[in-house]
């Protein structure tokens, strides 16, 4: 069996292998705690997070000490998810549909994100990384989306990956009262990226 390399609730490198059942209970246990968080707040009690996860308290602390631990791997899990959804987008779909359905993705990313706000905007320096972490996860991603529907003529070639980000973050706010408003706000963003593309 191969062995994974541990990322650990900082996102730092150990090293040292995971078994498979650590590793199935630190999925669950992210997983469990990013709906809790989504729908009541980082505050909610941990048995709500343990019996989502279908683990005991005891498995939870072992692996995040602190609330502040476990907050920030939710964080990074969950970017880490909507980062590897491009590749997969990539592969199935044309440049500028792949481009669309990841910003869709991502305002999802965003709206769920709603649970953690009042925690990563606190000042505790144990969230300190974290915007760094989005920052260069997200980019490197939405700028080869980019290029590739550019490269296609699709979009124009001048738009800043960052830039982008930010603008469908924004958009994003609202998105769990009203989903529709959403995805009409980043189908004009998407319009305007198809201004002056080479292809057309």
């Amino acid at each position: 069996m191969s062995e994974r390399v541990d990322i650990g609730v900082t996102g730092e490198r150990s090293g040292r292998p995971v078994r498979a059942d650590a590793r199935r209970n630190t999925d669950a246990l992210l997983s469990a705690a990013a709906e809790v968080f989504a729908t009541s707040g980082v505050d909610a009690p941990v048995r709500q997070i343990t019996a989502k996860a279908g683990v005991g308290a005891g498995t939870l602390y072992r692996h995040f000490p602190q609330r502040s631990d476990l907050i920030a791997a939710v964080f990074r899990h969950e970017v880490d998810a909507c980062a590897d959804a491009a590749p997969a987008l990539t592969a199935e779909h044309a440049p500028l549909e792949a481009l669309t359905a990841w910003l869709w993705r991502f305002t999802g990313f965003i709206g769920t994100k709603h649970g953690l706000s009042a925690a990563l905007h606190s000042g505790d320096p144990a969230y300190s990384s974290l915007p760094a972490y989005f920052q260069q996860r997200f980019v490197p991603v939405l700028g080869a989306l980019l290029d590739r529907a550019a490269r296609a003529g699709e979009v124009r070639a001048d738009v800043d990956p960052y830039d982008l980000l930010r603008a469908t973050a924004n958009l994003a706010l609202p998105a769990r009262e009203d989903e529709g408003h959403t995805r009409r706000m980043v189908a004009l963003l998407i319009d305007g990226l198809r201004y002056g593309a080479a292809g057309r």
